[in-house]
């Protein structure tokens, strides 16, 4: 027995290895050499899609602060709160940081996995964190290079309050949030699994401490560990949240569930669950492999937030910029794998009152979390928004009808959604006239990528549809016979309630089109498909107003000093698609004179415009532009740890950025796709793998001296298409499964 543990080790061992080998050629490692002191600028974040946590490497006392991200107050008649989870905290008496060595905090997005490391008394300690999908755990492994190094303690804190029971090697913390709850917590033991009359949610995390040589012991309400090789620490949590409006959003209580979860992971050993991370990691995150250049040694040697003041002070740094773009693909698969999809923070709260509730603003915010999950080839991430969105739209219904009645005699079609929005169908603030209609694209977008006909029929045809039949009933007619979208207002900014704002109107124009596409495809509803071909082409369209630019209203009223920080205006640019270079060359002109109004540096910069703007430019293929965006994000919205400064914290900006960066690369929204439609000249040299185009296909590129040097396109789903770059064209048709191998002159070369 004992020879097949060693053998099994070793195999776990060899396996680990090879893994490493096959990604070190990229060093994507965030690197500190100090604890962090701050959440929001310093800690570092680490999960797998429902579970999370920010890490300060301290000493002597470690904080792992954690985060579940369907904790939250309120219901469908209340806002409430995204809510703090809880602490963990790791205890090593006289690990002081002043009396330790070579100290190193990094975060490895290669691998999933955050690691410590520092030397006291000639003892070299080092610690790896990470947060399992597959096993549904937050794993922490302590180990020295000296035989019973490891003597400490741990302790949870919940963050309201409620009590925690300690036996043998594992602590339990059930508590019980109630609608208006902010900061209190039940105490005492496991509440009632059936009294849920004055009750929200019950939640509930447990902590199991395992030991390998010394022993585990009880004090003071913690788990001490002395004398020992190594300790792991598991951590799990699971709340009562549900999506299922039938149901209120409550199920059963968590405590059966995580219990399980955690006697299933903790019957492992510590290699078995983080090789078992590693290649559920890698299976997404190795999809896509990005080169911008090289840094020079003496930048890439220090660390990350000395790189990032070195690029403040105008360094070159394409490998930071490398870095930032695949840290927003790890940011959305650590966010977005289970239960809700990713709020504002993504999932990440230190606070039971964080900013704007850290909810779902539907002008901006949550769907600029997804923009990268298609191009960026995290399509599964991507799921997460239709749920919640199909989930709610019973208590959206509802809210739309109180706000807009239908007719008399006749019943609620569709609905549409206001600013701020909670995961149980609330919602406040202004209403979004247009919001249905932009959720309804990243439907229409994620069956465009993959091509998943079963996810058109199911899911993404009846939210469209019915989405139109909602405008079919509350466009208003004009006195020219035009469509406007009555009562709407150009986020955040000008006058409200009036009728036929740009920003609407385009958003109604793209989810006619895409319906139209849908029809045609399921080959469908022909009769009201021809319906809304004759609203499409009634719409109010953009105009070119006094001074050039792309009005932003109805009536021509844009002030060419504005320098708002929304270019809400500009959605037909991007995400959509109603204007582009080739088509419709006057209006892209009129598009590009609003984006430069607008100002390099404008008013109130938040982190989320210099992706938008990034991502605008290059669709108007103006590569400078688009890259000083790139410059802009980094010299000014992000913090030492690499997240995004709103301010505060917000974690768009860095999704953003990701799929900016990819339009820069490679564009597939006008019906063929371009290669480097917006290389800078700063990435002279370099290569891109397994970036997504519409239709079903993945494209590497290469290039050298600011040209292409060659390309390959493989096809999913066997598709034909249409290649460009630059000026040339060819028609490419490619049997599922099937790649294609293109020189600089889009020559098939295979």
């Amino acid at each position: 027995m004992r020879l097949f543990k060693a053998l099994l080790l070793f195999s776990l061992f060899i396996r680990l290895f090879i893994y490493n080998l096959s990604i070190c050629e990229a060093e994507l490692v965030l690197v500190y050499d100090k604890p962090a002191e701050d959440w929001q600028s310093q800690a570092l974040p680490i999960g797998n899609g429902r579970m999370g946590a920010m890490l300060f490497g301290s000493l002597p006392r470690d904080r792992i602060q954690f985060n579940e991200i369907s904790l939250w107050t309120g219901n469908e008649d209340v806002m409430g709160a995204y809510q703090a989870f809880g602490n963990l905290y790791i205890n090593l008496a006289g690990h002081n940081f002043s009396d330790v060595t070579d100290y190193k905090r990094e975060l490895d997005l290669g691998r999933g996995i955050s690691r410590l490391s520092y030397k006291k008394d000639s003892v070299s300690y080092s610690r790896e964190y990470f947060a399992s999908h597959p096993d549904q755990v937050i794993v922490m492994h302590m180990s020295a290079d000296k035989p019973a190094s490891c003597t400490g303690s741990v302790g949870l804190e919940d963050m309201h309050n409620a009590a925690t029971a300690v036996s043998g090697n594992k602590m339990t913390s059930p508590g019980t949030l109630t609608t208006q709850m902010t900061q209190r917590g039940r105490r005492g033991g496991q509440s009632s699994q059936n009294d849920q009359s004055d009750k929200t949610m019950y939640y509930e995390s447990q902590v199991i401490v395992l030991n390998e040589g010394g022993q585990v012991g009880i004090q003071d309400n913690n788990i001490t560990f002395s004398q020992c090789d190594t300790v792991t620490i598991l951590l799990g949590t699971g709340t009562s949240y549900i999506m299922d409006y039938q149901k209120k959003f409550q199920s059963e209580h968590p405590h059966e569930k995580l219990t399980a979860q955690m006697d299933s992971a903790s019957s492992k050993s510590y290699l078995e669950l983080k090789d078992t991370h590693i290649k559920d990691y890698l299976s997404l995150f190795n999809r896509v492999e990005l080169n911008l250049g090289k840094t020079s040694s003496e930048l890439s040697k220090l660390t990350t937030d000395k790189r990032l003041e070195a690029y403040k002070n105008n360094s070159n740094d394409p490998e930071l910029e490398a870095l930032l773009f695949q840290y927003g693909r790890y940011l959305l698969m650590s966010c977005s794998r289970d239960s809700l999809p990713a709020n504002l923070q993504g999932l990440w709260n230190d606070r039971n009152d964080p900013p704007w509730n850290s909810d779902y603003h539907t002008n901006i915010n949550v769907e600029m979390n997804y923009w990268p999950a298609e191009p960026a080839n995290l399509s599964e991430c991507h799921l997460r928004l239709f749920e919640m969105v199909t989930a709610l739209r019973e208590p959206y219904k509802k809210a739309s009808a109180a706000q807009f009645p239908p007719s008399e005699g006749e019943s609620m079609r569709g609905w549409t959604v206001r600013t701020e929005s909670n995961p149980f169908g609330n919602m406040s603030y202004v209403w979004n006239m247009g919001g249905s209609a932009w959720y309804a694209q990243h439907f229409w977008e994620h069956y465009a990528f993959t091509l998943d006909k079963e996810f058109l029929i199911k899911t993404a045809y009846p939210m469209m549809k019915e989405t139109c039949e909602f405008w079919e009933d509350h466009l208003k007619i004009l006195d020219d016979g035009r469509l406007a979208v009555p009562n709407g207002w150009s986020p955040e900014h000008g006058p409200k309630n009036v009728d036929g704002v740009t920003y609407d109107q385009m958003m109604v124009w793209d989810l006619f089109s895409n319906y139209i596409k849908a029809s045609d495809i399921l080959g469908i509803d022909k009769e009201y498909r021809e319906k809304v071909i004759s609203m499409r082409e009634k719409l109010v369209g953009p105009k070119v107003g006094k001074w050039g630019q792309l009005q932003e209203w109805m009536d021509d009223i844009d002030d060419p000093k504005d320098q708002h920080r929304h270019t809400s205006h500009l959605f037909g640019v991007y995400p959509g698609k109603q204007i582009s270079l080739p088509r419709t060359p006057e209006l892209a002109k009129a598009a590009e004179v609003s984006l430069a109004a607008r100002g390099e540096t404008g008013d109130s910069r938040r982190s989320w415009t210099w992706p938008w703007r990034c991502a605008l430019w290059a669709r108007l293929e103006n590569a400078e532009k688009a890259y000083n965006m790139v410059q802009g994000l980094l010299k000014y919205n992000i913090l030492p740890n690499l997240l995004g400064n709103h301010p505060p914290m917000q974690m768009d900006g860095n999704f953003g950025i990701t799929a900016a960066v990819c339009e820069m690369l490679i564009q597939s929204h006008a019906g063929e796709i371009q290669l480097l439609p917006a290389l800078p000249e700063e990435w002279k040299s370099g290569s891109v793998k397994g970036l997504c185009a519409r239709g079903g296909f993945e494209v590497d590129i290469q290039w050298e001296d600011g040209k292409l040097k060659n390309a390959v396109l493989r096809s999913n789903n066997g598709q034909e298409c249409k290649i460009r770059y630059q000026q040339k064209v060819v028609d490419i048709k490619c049997s599922s499964g099937q790649s294609r191998i293109f020189d600089a002159a889009l020559n098939q070369t295979n």
